[in-house]
């Protein structure tokens, strides 16, 4: 019997170590399955990184591409409109030389001057007003001081000997001015 009782046992024994094998197996297997999963999602994210990592450079370099084209060409349009006044300033310069009336080169310089003027303001160009105002170290570059005239005109604008200038509300140009002391 007692090696019937040792099979029996064997035979018994053995089912409990296929079922401890499949258990043991089983949280192995959840393990190795939450690791692949992980290195899946890591997979994907390295994936997703790399690809907005260069989409960001793609877009970086269309942008500079950008701005470098659009520094060559930023003038041209103000540069087309000036050549309307370039042609007229050409036959100003023709009528100067054909006709010895004062009045009528005053008159083409006048108009010629005027369209200039409309031209630069249609881009934003504003000039600035600086007689009697007060000096500001801001808009004003003070060439010299001289005294003042009247009382009420000390650290006031006298003279402006170069006009400032206003592009857009943004200062390009400040005015040389005489300020009174």
């Amino acid at each position: 019997m007692n090696t019937q009782e040792s099979n029996l046992n064997n035979e018994q024994e053995q089912p409990l170590d296929d079922q401890n094998t499949q258990e043991a197996a089983q949280p192995g297997e959840e393990q190795l399955s939450e690791l692949e999963q992980c290195q899946a999602e890591l997979a994907e994210m390295k994936d997703k990184y790399l690809r907005q990592v260069a989409e960001f450079d793609n877009f970086r370099k269309r942008n500079a591409k950008e701005r470098i084209e659009l520094i060559q060409t930023a003038g041209k349009d103000i540069i087309t409109e000036l050549l309307e006044v370039l042609d007229d300033m050409d036959r100003a310069a023709e009528q100067m030389d054909k006709t010895d009336d004062v009045a009528q080169i005053k008159g083409g310089t006048q108009l010629v001057f005027n369209k200039l003027k409309r031209t630069l303001e249609s881009k934003g160009l504003k000039a600035m007003d600086t007689k009697n105002a007060d000096f500001d170290v801001e808009f004003h570059e003070a060439i010299t001081e001289i005294p003042s005239p009247t009382p009420d005109m000390e650290g006031k604008v006298i003279d402006e000997l170069q006009k400032g200038y206003f592009l857009n509300d943004k200062l390009i140009r400040h005015a040389k001015v005489v300020v009174g002391k």
